[in-house]
């Protein structure tokens, strides 16, 4: 198997905001305005790019106002945690083993929590977001685990696990 830095040099990856490695592989020519009611301006229709994720570090807790749909293509599972809008935690694991409960692709809705992390005890996991209406920061919002504890306490050890403050 290859290693994470294989991957990290042959696609070009750079160190992502909310962790691990990304580049942008696709942003379509085409713009919309105010695609969506929580988004206003021109947004690109679709955006995506690679997203590979090393063992012992984690996307944090953030949410973006489009779908953003996820891709596995190497490596361990990543596991995805998002709270839905009745504050229930919902776990997906994305990876090549459908008899493990693994799918090789998800959607976290528009507008929803999320993070993510390679399963325990993996080296890695190398996978794809498309996100529509395209990603734009402006649509970004990172988490504060004062926050989300606040906002679902029930959950207070995933959320100190996946927030960095």
């Amino acid at each position: 198997m290859r290693k994470a830095a294989y991957w990290i040099e042959k696609l070009n990856l750079q160190a992502h905001p909310e962790g691990g490695f990304f580049a942008e592989t696709y942003r379509s020519e085409i713009r919309c305005e105010n695609p969506a009611p929580d988004i206003q301006g021109k947004r690109n229709f679709a955006t995506g790019i690679y997203f590979l994720m090393e063992k012992e570090n984690f996307s944090a807790f953030h949410r973006i106002k489009s779908d953003e749909m996820w891709h596995f293509y190497s490596g361990d599972p990543l596991e995805i945690l998002y709270f839905d809008e009745k504050a229930k935690l919902h776990s997906i694991l994305l990876g090549n083993s459908p008899e493990n409960g693994e799918v090789f692709q998800a959607v976290v809705p528009a507008g929803l929590w999320f993070a993510s992390r390679p399963l325990k005890g993996g080296e890695f996991s190398l996978v794809g977001c498309t996100v529509s209406p395209g990603f734009d920061f402006q649509d970004f919002e990172m988490a504060s685990r004062a926050q989300l504890v606040s906002e679902f306490p029930n959950h207070q050890k995933t959320i100190e696990e996946l927030t960095r403050d």
